[in-house]
């Protein structure tokens, strides 16, 4: 049985080869890569700070030991906070992330990128 992949690339030259060159050189394209990287960035460094300094604070110190509400200490407080700010995060990112289709699609129409 033939494999009709191959049969595409040893029978016919490259008919749907994309310039990657063109691509990265394009201003879209290194705009893309700027506003995802000042996006990810700080975001990815906010959220290893906050998760680790739950642990950090309860193995080390006494300060999320006092309490806040009744019964409840801070360090629940804290933890509670953790599945806010991720959620959070995620609907950030979310929300970023249609920017980044519409420079994604703007490259491609700037390039005749497919797919």
């Amino acid at each position: 049985m033939s494999n009709p992949l191959s049969a595409k690339k040893a029978g016919s030259p490259k008919q749907d080869a994309t310039d990657y060159t063109a691509i990265i050189q394009s201003a879209t394209f290194k705009e893309l890569l700027r506003s995802k990287r000042a996006f990810i960035l700080p975001s990815s460094i906010f959220f290893f700070v906050f998760y680790f300094t739950l642990p950090i604070l309860t193995s080390y110190f006494t300060v999320l030991n006092q309490p806040a509400f009744g019964a409840i200490s801070w360090a629940w407080v804290f933890a509670f906070a953790q599945f806010i700010m991720t959620w959070g995060l995620c609907i950030l990112y979310t929300k970023k992330a249609e920017r980044f289709d519409e420079l994604v699609e703007k490259v491609k129409q700037e390039t005749g990128g497919r797919g």
